[in-house]
């Protein structure tokens, strides 16, 4: 289900609303003609959920735990 790959994803990025902006800039760019845009966004989703997240200078960002989403 969706809902699984977007709380998947959330372990890796900060707020709803920023994963909604890099999904689809990813969907848009991952997207091969002839396919379904639902399948695309889901892979993108889970790329997003399985990958390492990288900061800015190159090395893996620590994931954020449910506690420390709620105190921010």
């Amino acid at each position: 289900m969706r809902s699984d790959l977007i709380f998947g994803a959330l372990t890796h990025v900060k707020n709803r609303y920023e994963l909604c902006q890099l999904a689809s800039k990813a969907t848009r760019k991952l997207h091969k003609p002839n396919t379904r845009l639902q399948d695309t966004t889901n892979e993108v989703l889970d790329r997003f959920k399985d990958s390492t997240p990288m900061g800015e200078n190159g090395a893996p960002v620590e994931k954020v735990t449910l506690q420390e989403r709620r105190a921010a």
